[in-house]
């Protein structure tokens, strides 16, 4: 464990740790992230720069980590490659605290007392990167992963949370809640506990050219906080939805991936998003801190992208 990555993220009072998140996240296989780590097996990371990932951090390196932090747990589980089996077992590794098949392997290799996993995440992006699913196909997978997440702890049970729109495709939100709630008693509320939402700031608003994180304009300046202003319609738009499923407000809205985007920096592996951090990455975090606290009723959770000059899935 990199000691001084801990302490700086010690220092900013991290609260909460999305892993694996991204679109890592689908194609991760917790049982290649358990064991010797000379023994683990090793993968390459189609997404993020074609390396080979070793898979030297898994869960219990995860989990020691929370633990340093003394911060709270988010699991984001593959959906996209995945089975509902691997999601299940994965859950009883790490919560059953009895004798059972899974339970006996985590003690195999060294952690007796089970984890705590304060949320769980059904799958990432899966409109896109996570399988390229249609809303309704995805909440009926999610209806059927979430119902073999066992709550092995009923004193602090896990919350759900299943996959939600991307930016402002309220028709997205629309179908996965009707999906979701359809059959479903209102106290259950859509078998859920919170919907994410991803939003990044892309000063250009262009994907293909974002802009450089430290050769900017006046203008690009501006225009970067006009794109972050739109966090707060994309809020209130997908709330408007989520009023008429749950108006009680049981679902947290979890913005769990949000920050700026630009042009990875000249030299360095595309696939690694590299990209410098600097005052005005600091004036779009106060904006949208801000803009979390005010419709806080529904924003029950945000998960910022950059930690060390790089979109990480840290929260």
């Amino acid at each position: 464990m990199r000691q001084d990555v801990v302490n700086a993220l010690k220092k900013i009072h991290v609260p909460v740790l999305r892993w694996p998140g991204g679109c890592f996240a689908d194609e991760y296989h917790w049982m290649d992230g358990i064991g010797p780590r000379d023994q683990r097996k090793k993968m390459v990371n189609t997404n993020w720069g074609g390396v080979i990932e070793d898979n030297s951090f898994g869960t219990h390196e995860y989990f020691e980590l929370i633990s340093q932090l003394g911060c709270k747990s988010y699991i984001n589980g593959n959906v996209g490659s995945g089975s509902i089996r691997e999601m299940s077992e994965w859950m009883e590794y790490m919560m059953f605290a009895g004798s059972s098949p899974m339970a006996n392997l985590r003690r195999a290799n060294g952690q007796d007392a089970p984890w705590h996993v304060d949320w769980f995440g059904a799958g990432n992006e899966n409109w896109g990167c996570g399988g390229n699913m249609r809303p309704a196909y995805y909440a009926d997978l999610y209806r059927r992963y979430q119902s073999f997440l066992r709550q092995y702890d009923p004193e602090h049970p896990v919350k759900n949370v299943a996959c939600g729109p991307n930016s402002g495709d309220q028709n997205w939100t629309r179908k996965v809640l009707d999906a979701c709630c359809e059959g479903v008693a209102p106290e259950q509320h859509g078998l859920m506990d919170g919907l994410s939402l991803h939003y990044y700031t892309v000063p250009t608003g262009v994907w293909s050219h974002k802009g450089s994180s430290l050769d900017f304009s006046e203008e690009e300046w501006y225009q970067t906080f006009r794109q972050t202003l739109v966090m707060e319609d994309l809020i209130r738009a997908h709330s408007a939805i989520m009023d008429q499923y749950d108006p009680e407000k049981q679902i947290g809205m979890v913005v769990d991936e949000w920050g700026t985007w630009y042009d990875v920096e000249p030299g360095t592996n595309p696939g690694f998003l590299y990209q410098q951090n600097t005052t005005r990455d600091a004036i779009v975090a106060g904006i949208n801190l801000n803009i979390f606290n005010k419709h806080c009723n529904r924003v029950k959770m945000a998960c910022i992208a950059q930690t060390i000059n790089v979109l990480l899935q840290f929260c």
